[in-house]
């Protein structure tokens, strides 16, 4: 928590959560967000079928729910411990108070929601405007190191990750494979390993 600001999580109260129990449920009243302390996350909706979709996976500096909870609305998804979890609650009137009377905490939740739009923007224009191949590449740089080769271990199953990357997942596994046998990576399983990291980024050019 060294990363968060005294002041920001002072506004905050400490909850902790055993693996598997429920932050909250889809269509309940946001009264307030959250900030991961430690821990894992998961944010998923349910289909039709009853079976869990995972939108994203929270972990150590990462906050969620804040936009919902600022404009008094009600969680669109589902969040559950995936590991045993330390967070901050933050309550909303609580929240709203300071950012009334602090400039300093207003323009904090400012930056953080403006943020937050950019990614959203950046993730629109990913889908719009880029192949499948690129955004694969595109999300295995961004969990990859700095070192000309990683090993990345996804945190989803694949069928998620095709939901996120917008596409399906036939079309997932051929990708997987052409940038395969185009000597990029190497799958097994759920471990990504990525053989050449500058010749992947290339495929972002």
């Amino acid at each position: 928590m060294d990363a968060l600001d005294e002041k920001i999580a002072a506004l905050g109260t400490r909850r902790s959560y055993r693996k598997d129990a429920f932050l909250f449920l889809a269509q309940e009243e946001a009264r307030g967000f959250f900030y991961v302390i430690a821990g894992e996350v998961r944010i998923f909706r349910m289909d039709a079928s009853g079976r869990e979709v995972e939108i994203v996976r929270l972990r150590p500096g990462d906050f969620f729910g804040e936009a919902v909870a600022l404009v008094a609305g009600r969680f669109p998804a589902f969040a559950r411990a995936a590991k045993d979890a330390e967070v901050l609650f933050f309550e909303r009137p609580a929240v709203l108070k300071s950012i009334k009377t602090n400039p300093a905490v207003a323009e904090f939740f400012l930056v953080l929601l403006a943020n937050k739009c950019i990614l959203l923007n950046e993730r629109i224009e990913t889908l719009n405007l880029r192949t499948v191949r690129q955004r694969l590449a595109q999300y295995l740089l961004a969990r990859c190191s700095e070192e000309p080769a990683c090993d990345i271990q996804l945190a989803v199953k694949k069928s998620e990750l095709a939901k996120h990357l917008g596409t399906i997942s036939e079309t997932l596994s051929r990708t997987f494979r052409r940038m395969e046998q185009d000597g990029l990576i190497r799958v097994k399983g759920g471990n990504i390993r990525v053989l050449d990291r500058q010749k992947l980024s290339q495929e972002l050019a």
